[in-house]
C-alpha cells in the first residue's frame, strides 16, 4: 500500500491521539492494530515509537470495544454539530 506523505502524517497523528481509536484508524486507511504498530516502527525513531508504545499499550481509550462510548463515533462528543454552510458571525 502505497500512502501520500499527507496520508502518513495523518496516521501519526491519529495513532498519537488519545481518543482515537485503532479501529478508526483501521476504517479509515485499511491498517489493522499491529499493522500501526509496524508502521509507526518504521517511520518514527526508536525513541519516539517507543514512548508511543509505552503511552498506547493498554490504553482503553485505543481499542473501541473496550470503550464505554455511546455508538461507533470517531468524533469528540464535545464536538460542535454543524449544520449545512452556515458561517456564524460575530
Amino acid at each position: 500500500m502505497q500512502l501520500t506523505e499527507r496520508e502518513k502524517d495523518r496516521i501519526i497523528e491519529m495513532a498519537w491521539e488519545d481518543r482515537t481509536t485503532f479501529d478508526a484508524i483501521e476504517f479509515q486507511f485499511g491498517l489493522s492494530e499491529p499493522e500501526v504498530i509496524n508502521f509507526m516502527r518504521k517511520e518514527m525513531k526508536p525513541s519516539s515509537f517507543r514512548m508511543w508504545r509505552k503511552r498506547v499499550q493498554g490504553r482503553a481509550t485505543k481499542h473501541e470495544k473496550l470503550r464505554q462510548a455511546k455508538g461507533r463515533r470517531f468524533k469528540c462528543s464535545r464536538q460542535k454539530h454543524i449544520s449545512g454552510n452556515k458561517i456564524s458571525k460575530r
